[in-house]
């Protein structure tokens, strides 16, 4: 299994930005999708976004739409989570994780995950 690395988490006041990267430790088949979650205190952990690696499609959460970008460096393999304008909800433990697309096991490599926390 791909192992997973997130960086770039951090405290940021509420409007502001960050961007979380998702490092790889081998290169990401071209089968594979790399999403994002993320888990707040007393919450259930909830989906974010994804890419595909092949192609870039991304695909994102209602609530991340239009602030959230997700984008890809196939040479570094490198996924990136660019977060703007920032809410206090924002704030949790963000996770990447790595699925093939063509197994049907689902994400099944995660990383350890990297705090966000959002001040009003």
């Amino acid at each position: 299994q791909v192992q997973l690395v997130e960086s770039g988490g951090g405290l940021v006041q509420a409007g502001g930005s960050l961007r979380l990267s998702c490092a790889a430790s081998e290169r990401i088949d071209k089968s594979y999708a790399v999403g994002w979650f993320r888990q707040a205190p007393g919450k259930e952990r909830e989906f974010i976004a994804s890419i595909t690696w092949s192609g870039g499609l991304p695909t994102y959460a209602a609530s991340v739409k239009g602030r959230f970008t997700i984008s890809k460096d196939n040479a570094v393999n490198t996924v990136y989570l660019q977060m703007n304008s920032l809410k206090t909800e924002d704030t949790a433990v963000y996770y990447c994780a790595a699925q093939s697309q063509t197994s049907g096991i689902g994400y099944n490599s995660w990383g350890r995950g990297t705090q966000v926390t959002v001040s009003s």
